[in-house]
Parts: C-alpha cells; sequence; structure tokens
C-alpha cells in the first residue's frame, strides 16, 4: 500500500519502562527514516504532559515503545479504542509475547521446542527446581533487553537470580539453560530476513553484550546450512504466528549440541537503531532503513483494513 506524503505519523518512543533508553534510540532512528522519506512526522513520548491529546491530529502511529506498555498489548488497546492504525502485533499477540509464561504454555500445547520451566513464587521449591532441570536461566516473565536475567546453577543461585528479576516485573520463571549457539530471526510480513547467528564473551547475551561492550560478533548470514535454515525458519514462523503476532517481530532461539532448536522467545517491537538487530538482516536482504520502515507501515495499514 502506498503511503502518502501528507499522512502524519506519529512515533511513539521513551516510555516508562526499564529499556525508556533503547527505546529513545529506536524512536529516533525511526523518526530520521521516515523524514528522509518526506513524511509527515513527529514524535511522542507518553511521559509527556497531554500526550494522549496528540494522537488526535494524527494518521498512523509507528509504536518504538519497548518493554511495559509499549510491547504488551495496552498502547495497541489504546490506540484501538481511538481507531488510530499503528504498527506491528495487536493486543492479543502483543500481550501473549510480553508474557513470557504464558508464550512458553501456549507453545508447548502447539509442540513448539522451547526449553523447560518453572513459575518462581514464593512457595517454590529451588533445590527441586535444579534437581529437575539442572543450570537455569532466571528471567523476568513481562521485561526484555535481557534486563534482570542471570544463569543459575545451585538452588542458593536461583534464589537471588529470583529475586534479582523480580525487580523488572511482576513474575518470574527458570527454563532449562541451553548450552550453545544463540540465533535470531527476524520477520517481516510473510518473509524471514536473514537468520543472524551471536557470538558474545560474556556468559550470555546480556544488556552488555547488546548495548555496551562492543565485542559482540554478529555473523549474517548465518553459518547454518540450508536444511537447518529451513528448519529455524519454520520453527520461527509458527512461534509467531502461532501468538497472534503479525506484520513485522524478531524470534531468538537457541541450538544445543545435538543440533536442536529451542524457541526462547518474540519480541513484537525489536530494537530499530543503526546496530539493532532487525535493521542488520535487513541491509544484508538489501533492505535500506528507509525501506525497511515503509514496509513496516504499509504491512501494518493493509492489516488495519482487514
Amino acid at each position: 500500500m502506498n503511503i502518502s506524503s501528507d499522512m502524519k505519523i506519529a512515533v511513539l518512543m521513551g516510555g516508562t519502562s526499564a529499556e525508556r533508553d533503547i527505546s529513545l534510540k529506536s524512536g529516533a532512528a525511526v523518526v530520521e527514516a521516515l523524514k528522509n522519506g518526506a513524511s509527515n512526522v513527529c514524535s511522542i513520548d507518553p511521559i509527556e504532559p497531554n500526550w494522549i491529546n496528540q494522537l488526535s491530529s494524527v494518521d498512523f502511529v509507528f509504536v518504538a515503545l519497548h518493554g511495559t506498555f509499549g510491547e504488551d498489548g495496552r498502547i495497541q488497546g489504546l490506540l484501538d479504542l481511538k481507531n488510530i492504525p499503528y504498527s506491528g502485533t495487536g493486543v492479543l499477540g502483543s500481550a501473549l509475547g510480553m508474557d513470557k509464561l504464558r508464550a512458553k504454555q501456549l507453545w508447548q500445547g502447539v509442540g513448539v521446542a522451547t526449553p523447560a520451566f518453572y513459575k518462581i513464587d514464593k512457595i517454590t521449591d529451588f533445590r527441586k527446581v535444579i534437581d529437575t532441570l539442572g543450570p537455569v536461566f532466571v528471567k523476568p516473565i513481562s521485561e526484555g533487553s535481557s534486563l534482570g536475567m542471570s544463569i543459575a546453577e545451585t538452588a542458593d543461585d536461583l534464589c537471588s537470580a529470583a529475586e534479582r528479576a523480580s525487580k523488572f516485573g511482576s513474575g518470574v520463571i527458570a527454563e532449562r539453560l541451553i548450552k550453545g549457539t544463540e540465533y535470531t530471526v527476524p520477520i517481516l510480513g510473510q518473509d524471514v530476513l536473514p537468520v543472524i547467528q551471536i557470538e558474545t564473551n560474556n556468559s550470555f547475551y546480556d544488556y552488555d553484550a547488546k548495548y555496551i561492550s562492543g565485542k559482540t560478533v554478529y555473523h549474517c548470514p548465518s553459518d547454518l546450512s540450508n536444511k537447518d535454515l529451513d528448519i529455524i525458519r519454520a520453527l520461527s514462523i509458527k512461534a509467531f504466528e502461532s501468538l497472534g503476532c503479525e506484520v513485522w517481530g524478531r524470534v531468538d532461539l537457541m541450538r544445543d549440541h545435538n543440533g536442536d532448536f529451542f524457541v526462547l522467545e518474540v519480541n513484537t517491537v525489536p530494537g530499530m537503531t543503526v546496530n539493532s538487530l532487525v535493521p542488520k538482516a535487513a541491509a544484508v536482504a538489501n533492505i535500506t532503513m528507509k525501506e525497511l520502515i515503509f514496509r513496516i507501515i504499509s504491512l501494518s495499514l493493509v492489516g488495519s483494513q482487514l
């Protein structure tokens, strides 16, 4: 669908989540790309006074809010109520994608491979979790950018890790630690962009490895054979669509030493800075940042009219 030059597009960025700083960078990159495309664009930060009233004059909203209120379905619900079309996944898919516990429960039901897990609460027997799963990866149920995540190998480790993770949301899960190679699969419409293989010297792909150290290596295209690429693409699309996600996003996976892939999570509003993973994959596919943004908008507008 063509995007008219007089269409007023608002980029929602910033917000109040723990990922605010990354969201501001993503939003700035989107604004710059849209300005290069001669669009009528403005930025709106939900911490601003009367920000909701500012939405009344726009024709489309590009959601660049990461974390809570941006990816959990709430801003999508507000925009639906105001009848304003917006980028990406709707209310249900956003809520499920953000909720790692319910996403994994749904994947178990539809046959998407994901690491075994426990929900951690006040009565959890930490020793039983470790005895059952072995070393675990502990994470907040509803947060991104690897915030609050850590590895636990003992019951005492798990107790400490759960306490750290609980500071980033209302719940915590511990999933079996998959030792192997991490991959991410960007999805754009019905297409899978080039798969990225992530190599870090950190114990896992944490916040430091993503945004600070500068030592993480991204292999795109990845080292996967054509057969393995078919497998990881199909698994990623199934994980993505089973949650009701649409338009665009990113699926993160681990491959264990047996060669099996396991879905970790789905991101419905991935980072959009020039160093983020979806733009990296798009560039390998000869899609510029401006083209990527306009494709997301076009696909979202088509979906909003169905």
